[in-house]
């Protein structure tokens, strides 16, 4: 069930449990993963986009492998907060996966991509370094932003 707030999506998890953060984009999908006491999120994988059902099959697997009880995924709003094409793409994209029977929270990720490539940046990653982790790190930055505000 795809929820309309933090706390209705807080309220459908009284008992906490892990999370998983997606960045879902046209060619990649960065997967993250929190703890149970929703403390911090770490980067897992990054799976690269076939078909939806293949997608969906290999997030599955993580979620029953992780025992995950909840799914927040990036929303791509435009900067003045309003939908565009990608947003549409990435609400229809979480409404195939609440097949999966998980509470999902649509977070806004408008500033995901920008901080973490400029992190790494810092870091003076090499550009395939950057493009090898930017997605995982990106839904990193998405789930704790979410975890933190549902704390």
């Amino acid at each position: 069930m795809i929820l309309s707030s933090n706390l209705d999506f807080r309220q459908s998890l009284p008992d906490r449990g892990r999370l998983v953060g997606l960045d879902v984009g046209t060619k990649t999908i960065g997967i993250a993963l929190c703890d149970a006491g929703w403390t911090i999120a770490s980067p897992a994988e990054t799976i690269l986009r076939t078909k939806f059902s293949v997608d969906a099959a290999k997030l599955r697997a993580i979620v029953a492998a992780q025992s995950v009880k909840g799914i927040v995924v990036g929303l791509p709003l435009n900067l003045d907060g309003t939908d565009s094409t990608r947003t549409q793409s990435v609400r229809q994209f979480a409404r195939n996966i609440d097949a999966l029977g998980l509470p999902i929270l649509l977070w806004d990720e408008r500033w995901s991509t920008a901080a973490v490539t400029r992190t790494l940046l810092e870091a003076d990653a090499s550009r395939a370094r950057r493009a090898e982790l930017v997605d995982k790190l990106a839904a990193a930055y998405i789930l704790q932003g979410a975890i933190d505000s549902l704390i």
